[in-house]
């Protein structure tokens, strides 16, 4: 493997990683030229949603090629190219043969929701404490306890053991909600997405944890439940507001995230002529509302 690396200013990042990709790049990644010093940048965004912009004010852009020939060929061909003005040729070097899965793993541990209930991935023993355990792997769906929007709902799960429950897993993702209400006692969890593969995974992943639950569609909700989670996002958990209220039956909870703590009023607004939310944990930016209707 040999690797292509470039400087682009922010302008051009997207018409050179567009160019890599068409002369047959295996990937191509941008990073911050300045990370790790004064100068760099942050980029916040939302899970599933696209970047704020395509890159830093400096990136450094590195394409991997298979050949040697491969990676300086592309860097022949961009170079007189209009949208590479700005740009700069850093060098191309050989990448170390390594076992990819093994490293990949080796980043991955396993995450604690409370000294309890952990998500472990599947190449990692429990730990000893761990009493109840989802596994679950890193990277396979949005929604595998890495992302501080998913630990918070965990919490909730395990402070309010559902026991007997009926449980709406709305926006499923991985399953690992409803598989998290399934552990600790729910006697009943629907499981729906919009997407069929985030349907399947969810399946899938309730299989290797030994529980039962029903996933599909989003038509598959029906009626009340005793307590109902959305971790989606802020824009459509407004637009969602009469629908999701509405399936949490008289006293029951209703449990949402995928919102930064500077979203709390719109959410708050949103929600007002069905329930008063409020924000019940906070982790790293983000925010967990709940209300009891």
């Amino acid at each position: 493997m040999f690797e292509l690396r470039l400087l682009c200013p922010e302008e051009r990042v997207e018409a050179v990683g567009d160019a890599l990709e068409a002369l047959d790049a295996l990937s191509v990644s941008v990073e911050d030229a300045d990370a790790q010093t004064p100068a760099e940048q942050a980029l916040f965004g939302e899970p599933g949603m696209p970047p704020p912009k395509e890159g830093w004010q400096r990136s450094l852009v590195v394409a991997l090629f298979t050949e040697e020939a491969q990676a300086r060929e592309a860097a022949q061909l961009l170079q007189p190219q209009d949208f590479f003005q700005g740009c700069k040729l850093l060098g191309i070097q050989a990448v170390p043969d390594q076992d990819w899965v093994r490293l990949t793993q080796s980043q991955f541990e396993p995450v604690e929701i409370t000294p309890t209930f952990w998500i472990v991935p599947s190449w990692h023993e429990p730990p000893a404490g761990a009493r109840q355990v989802i596994r679950l792997d890193p990277g396979l769906a949005f929604g595998t306890g890495t992302h501080p929007t998913t630990r918070m709902c965990l919490r909730w799960i395990a402070r309010h053991a559902p026991a007997g429950q009926r449980v709406l897993d709305y926006g499923c993702g991985s399953g690992i909600l409803a598989i998290g209400a399934a552990k600790h006692g729910a006697a009943q969890v629907d499981a729906v997405d919009i997407d069929e593969a985030a349907v399947r995974s969810t399946e899938a992943n309730a299989q290797a944890n030994g529980v039962q639950l029903t996933a599909g569609l989003p038509e598959r909700a029906k009626g009340r439940y005793d307590s109902v989670l959305a971790n989606i996002l802020a824009t459509p958990l407004k637009v969602l507001a009469p629908l999701l209220a509405s399936h949490v039956a008289p006293g029951g909870a209703l449990v949402l995230a995928g919102i930064l703590a500077r979203q709390a009023q719109e959410l708050k607004d949103a929600y007002e002529p069905y329930c008063q939310l409020d924000v019940s944990d906070e982790e790293d930016g983000w925010i967990l509302m709940t209300a009891k209707l």
